[in-house]
């Protein structure tokens, strides 16, 4: 679907063991010394939706297929990955093209060695972000270096663009991540192009022991200011208790375990809900006789843009899109009663598609 989130964080975090909890796989070895990720691993996860469970049933779908997110797991990180310390930016560059960052932080005590000598999530923060704000520096200078050719050049298009790039450079050299960085919406284009990690949205992921999974403990709770204080994300997760609950495969089972230890959710449902709100996405469905299926846009997407998510050629030849929305198409039982009751839109191609939408396509080929 296009969303993936870039798992960060220093060595012996749990990052690895949360990556494979996430992903119910074993696809990221998770071992007690730095570096035991020695590839980026990624993992597409399911998202899960009562409400398109709800639509395959009042159909009466043959197959039901939710939506997913990716999960991009690279080598933990440690002081001077930007220059090449560790395995350096060899990683760093795996993580670009990821839509948001998650950035796993320790707040556990345990005998599990911390490459800095003890556990401080906020140090542990602050020496991830100054890694990616160093990396995002040098690739701007280079950036402004080729913009500064063009512009001798009399290219007007990299005079735009060297001015974004100094307005940036500057927030950089003052310490301040990419994001923080105001620019217009003519800009924004640009912007983006530049594709600097930290101007990615950002979550926290504070990883606690068992005990502290409900409320959480004093770690956490820096931890969680921090991210209100910059608009970051937050979640807290504990990476052994996901561990367990990746192995139960009865859902009764599972919410029986979760019950036990004080949670209503497993972390990976937390962890889904604020990636959404982080990446401001929502969700449509498509709905008949041989699958219902989730999809996912950013919020703000019109119609003919979200059906490009479908396929290419429905967006190039986009007509109206027949719109239900969700509690309307549950009160009707179904796309006839919906039509029946009134419920059933045409809508053009300004429409912007609200989360919950339930969407048929017409279009040219």
């Amino acid at each position: 679907m296009g969303f993936n989130c870039g798992i960060v964080g220093l060595p012996n975090v749990g990052k690895s063991t949360l990556f494979n909890a996430l992903t119910e796989t074993a696809a990221a070895e998770a071992a007690n010394y730095p570096f035991c990720t020695i590839e980026p691993n990624v993992g597409r996860i399911a998202v899960p939706d009562p409400r398109l469970e709800k639509l395959a049933k009042l159909a009466k779908s043959a197959k039901t297929i939710p939506t997913h997110l990716e999960f991009v797991d690279i080598a933990g990180l440690v002081r001077g990955a930007s220059k090449g310390e560790g395995l350096g930016n060899r990683f760093l560059a795996n993580i670009r093209e990821t839509d948001a960052i998650v950035q796993v932080l320790r707040c556990f005590q345990s005998e599990i060695t911390h490459v800095e000598g003890s556990v401080d999530p906020l140090r542990d923060a602050e020496i991830v972000e100054t890694e990616l704000l160093i990396a995002d520096l040098e690739s701007l200078e280079h950036q402004r270096d080729a913009a500064v050719k063009k512009v001798r050049g009399q290219d007007k298009e990299a005079r735009i663009k060297l001015a974004v790039l100094e307005q940036v450079l500057l927030a950089l050299q003052d310490g301040k991540a990419a994001r923080s960085v105001i620019v217009s919406p003519d800009e924004l284009p640009i912007f983006k192009q530049l594709n600097l990690l930290t101007a990615k949205p950002l979550l926290y992921v504070a990883n606690v022991e068992e005990e502290a999974a409900a409320e959480g403990n004093a770690l956490s709770a820096k931890v969680a200011e921090r991210a209100k204080a910059e608009g970051a994300g937050f979640v807290m997760v504990s990476a052994a208790i996901e561990s367990e609950v990746a192995q139960l495969t009865d859902p009764a089972e599972k919410a029986e375990f979760l019950e036990s230890l004080g949670l209503e959710e497993t972390g990976l449902s937390r962890l889904i809900k604020a990636g959404y709100n982080l990446l401001d996405l929502v969700t449509f469905f498509t709905v008949g006789p041989k699958e219902a299926r989730a999809w996912t846009v950013r919020r703000g997407a019109k119609a003919p843009e979200s059906a490009g998510v479908i396929h290419s050629d429905f967006e190039r030849g986009f007509i109206r899109a027949e719109t239900v929305a969700y509690p309307d198409y549950v009160a009707g039982g179904g796309e006839a009663g919906a039509r029946d009751a009134g419920k059933l839109r045409a809508e053009g191609k300004d429409y912007l598609v609200a989360d919950g939408d339930v969407m048929h396509f017409r279009f040219n080929v």
